[in-house]
């Protein structure tokens, strides 16, 4: 009877425990952190699959075609493929899934989020501020592939021949020389030449400012805004039905440039020198910084984008099956277009006798503009409609990860001023991107978004994504990972350089100062939620700014319901926790 008595006891003050921790607790002040608008209902995908399809235009994009190729030739061709299969299975996956249950479990945007722990509401804020760098200079990208696109019209390919004035350097692209090169002479493709000096106009230093803007790519610009507003102007009710065309249909081009790309002579050795490791490179740490940069830009993680996508879910969608079918398709893609890039350098340096392929075309942004143009221009059947298919495929990969960029920041917009129209809002969002991206097309445009790329994109992209892994669980080996590679890269940098040519002073102190205001935000957020505590110790203000808001969890109340309920239950039957020190502590999380 005694022990009947004892259990009866126990399980009254479970009861109670649980009681006590489901009854609504007094509004902190964090609630203040929230928007101060009622919150109105989300939109839904349509169905499962737009939201998979969005998914793969987002992450399959220009990071594949575009930054990839460049990235592994910077750092030794096949010697980049093993750090970044290494970094994407111990850092993209999982991060990616991680991203998708966060986003769907809470029906939250990319700020909104961090109510799990108002401290670390800055790295929503980084993330933004980031995103939106990324997106102003994505949009002067698809103004490339547009101009490119309108040029294909032309009876021959612009790009396909050497003009006078370039001097006898010039290699023709579609093989009808018109200059004999002198042995030792340096020597550019004439789609080198068309970029660089038809194109951009560009300035070899910024030693005399950056220019004015160029009126063809101005338009081009514009349209290329015109093109993402219209695509997110219902939110996701409209970019859901664009995602089947913006996800499926580059890859019936890249298949076709691929059976091109392997037919070409020399195409094997280029193929080659992508596909084998160069095992000296992988004692370098700046090629893992680089494969860890490239797998954040080729998912599209850490900026909040795939968050604010799954949020838009049905509470029970199998993101894990949608995870794994997004980041192995990524890999393939960037595989594909690494092997069309390759044996197209490896065709540039057959033409010129050299087995150097790193020597052939030099790496940049402008790659995609160059090597994928010199093989069009060989093409001897109907080369301008292959021109043609390409560049379209280029501005539709584009427009598919911008269109999430964007979107991602209307969200938050949209969130916090609830009233306003949605069509307002990305109206606002695309004229302001307009303006900023009219730095990108100047003379020395290329020299700014080799700036913002670093300062406003990769850099602050690393420190976000450390404190958003600290902030979902304390104990964990990838931000470990990041940190040495973050150390490391601040220890062995160098100032910043295009072509060559570093970049001058004033530029690069302005490149830190927004390293600074972006990272920042984490520190002024953590700071606000910390004064916006109930009066008490620093410590147990801290401490509380640390836990989630009483609303966090899903967005359906009996959802929510049942999630506080489990908490609740698990809160009430834990042991008591052992204060023998910091080490146990950790021992302890680490095996419960």
């Amino acid at each position: 009877m005694q022990q009947d008595l004892k259990r009866q006891a126990s399980r009254n003050a479970m009861d109670d425990s649980i009681e006590t921790l489901l009854k609504p607790p007094p509004a902190p002040a964090t609630a203040s952190l929230r928007c101060s608008e009622p919150q109105q209902p989300r939109d839904n995908w349509g169905n499962s699959l737009e939201f998979l399809m969005s998914c793969i235009a987002l992450s399959v994009g220009l990071g594949n075609v575009w930054r990839f190729p460049f990235t592994a030739l910077e750092n030794g061709g096949g010697a980049f493929l093993i750090p970044y299969l290494v970094v994407l299975l111990l850092v993209g996956k999982p991060i990616y899934y991680m991203e998708m249950l966060l986003g769907q479990f809470s029906s939250r945007g990319i700020v909104q989020v961090f109510d799990l722990a108002p401290l670390m509401r800055g790295v929503g804020y980084a993330q933004l501020l980031s995103l939106a760098v990324l997106a102003t200079y994505y949009a002067a990208i698809m103004a490339l592939t547009l101009r490119y696109f309108f040029d294909s019209f032309a009876t021959l390919l612009p790009w396909s021949y050497c003009r006078d004035e370039w001097g006898s350097g010039c290699v023709s692209a579609a093989g009808q020389q018109q200059h004999h090169l002198q042995f030792g002479q340096n020597f550019s493709s004439s789609t080198q030449l068309y970029l660089q000096r038809i194109v951009l106009n560009e300035t070899e230093t910024l030693e005399q400012g950056i220019g004015y803007p160029s009126g063809n790519l101005s338009l081009m610009l514009a349209l290329s805004w015109l093109t993402v507003t219209l695509i997110i102007i219902r939110g996701v009710r409209s970019s859901g039905k664009a995602s089947y065309v913006l996800a499926l249909f580059p890859y019936v081009v890249m298949l076709i440039l691929l059976v091109r790309a392997l037919s070409l002579p020399g195409a094997y050795n280029g193929v080659m020198y992508f596909l084998t490791p160069q095992w000296d490179k992988l004692l370098e740490p700046v090629v893992w910084y680089n494969a860890v940069t490239q797998v954040f830009f080729s998912l599209a993680i850490c900026f909040g984008v795939i968050i604010m996508y799954s949020s838009y879910n049905r509470f029970g969608h199998n993101i894990y099956r949608d995870a794994h079918i997004v980041t192995g398709l990524d890999t393939f893609t960037s595989l594909l277009s690494g092997v069309i890039i390759f044996g197209i350098l490896g065709k540039l340096a057959h033409e010129s006798g050299t087995k150097d392929i790193a020597s052939v075309v030099k790496a940049g942004p402008g790659l995609a503009f160059i090597s994928y143009p010199e093989a069009i221009a060989k093409f001897k059947l109907m080369p301008q409609v292959f021109s043609l298919l390409f560049f379209l495929m280029l501005f539709l990969l584009g427009v598919g990860s911008n269109v999430g960029m964007v979107s991602c920041i209307m969200s938050v917009l949209k969130d916090r001023f609830v009233h306003t129209k949605l069509w307002l809002i990305v109206l606002c969002i695309s004229l302001l991107g307009f303006l900023v991206g009219l730095l990108y097309i100047t003379p020395g445009g290329q020299h700014i978004v080799t700036l913002l790329d670093f300062h406003g994109v990769t850099f602050v992209s690393l420190v976000a994504a450390i404190f958003e892994l600290i902030a979902v669980g304390w104990v964990y080996v990838t931000p470990l990972v990041m940190i040495v590679i973050l150390v490391y890269t601040l220890c062995s940098m160098r100032p910043l350089s295009y072509n060559g040519q570093v970049l001058p002073l004033p530029y690069r102190v302005f490149g830190w100062c927004l390293s600074g205001l972006i990272t920042g935000q984490l520190l002024y957020w953590a700071c606000y939620a910390i004064h916006q505590q109930p009066a008490g110790s620093l410590g147990m203000r801290i401490r509380q700014a640390m836990r989630p808001l009483a609303d966090w969890g899903p967005l359906e109340a009996k959802q929510l319901q049942d999630y506080q309920l489990f908490r609740a239950k698990k809160a009430a039957s834990a042991r008591p926790k052992d204060r023998r020190g910091l080490y146990h502590s950790f021992v302890d999380h680490i095996l419960s």
